[in-house]
């Protein structure tokens, strides 16, 4: 049973980027606004379309949530940016539509938020059992992309990827973000860490996705995110 949280009047906005989710999407945001109905946050939600081909609008509207549609396909990035900049909150969290964050764990990363003792905190995979959670070859990468941020930013991360994050509106205001894919997560860490904002992880349950297939491509992918932390570095 987690501590009752102070919200003092502030609000929630949570970014839920998707493509193509169909058989998930509806299920997370009703489980969502069930969550966020229990925390006594503000809330509102918004879900970034980016131009799915499926019906995954239709079952995003119907759980009455407001959602933005891209014009065309433009990456994960891009629809949290777009997210990003429709999100009133004094808070904002973004959590993945594929079915594989639970959203009854969001308490978990919003009370370290609420205590006043961290501006981000990042749900992680691999402080739990998470090492048997995802692919050889994406914790490969992801230990590879982690030792690189620790050594730019002396920041030891386990999930430097994780998609599942709430933040203080202090830490979005305080980035210009470029990113258009995959390699947003690893670009904000890297500028809310330069700008010595309060980090930390909290172990989180990770659900591999049972349905069609995970859009990242490892060696473009993980090459773009290579160069996304080397350019965040460099410029924040």
């Amino acid at each position: 049973m987690l501590p009752k949280m102070q919200t003092g009047g502030k609000v929630l906005s949570v970014v839920v980027p998707m493509f193509n989710e169909e058989p998930t999407v509806g299920d997370v945001i009703r489980r969502l606004k069930n969550v966020l109905a229990a925390t006594g946050f503000g809330q509102e939600v918004i879900v970034v379309d980016d131009f799915s081909s499926d019906k995954s609008v239709e079952v995003a509207r119907k759980q009455g949530v407001q959602v933005v549609r891209l014009k065309q396909h433009m990456g994960k990035g891009y629809a949290l940016r777009a997210g990003f900049g429709k999100a009133n909150g004094d808070l904002i969290a973004t959590i993945d539509s594929d079915g594989s964050h639970l959203p009854e764990e969001l308490p978990l990363l919003l009370l370290p938020i609420a205590q006043g003792k961290v501006d981000l905190v990042i749900g992680s995979r691999f402080l739990n059992s998470g090492e048997g959670t995802t692919k050889e070859i994406n914790k490969i990468g992801n230990r590879i992309f982690n030792n690189l941020i620790k050594g730019l930013t002396g920041n030891s991360i386990s999930d430097s990827q994780s998609g599942y994050r709430v933040m203080t509106r202090q830490v979005l205001k305080s980035m210009h973000l470029n990113s258009g894919g995959y390699e947003i997560e690893s670009e904000m860490l890297v500028k809310t860490t330069r700008k010595r904002f309060r980090i930390m992880e909290v172990p989180i349950t990770y659900e591999q996705r049972t349905y069609g297939r995970s859009g990242i491509d490892p060696l473009r992918d993980g090459f773009q995110i290579l160069l996304s932390i080397l350019w965040a570095y460099v410029r924040s």
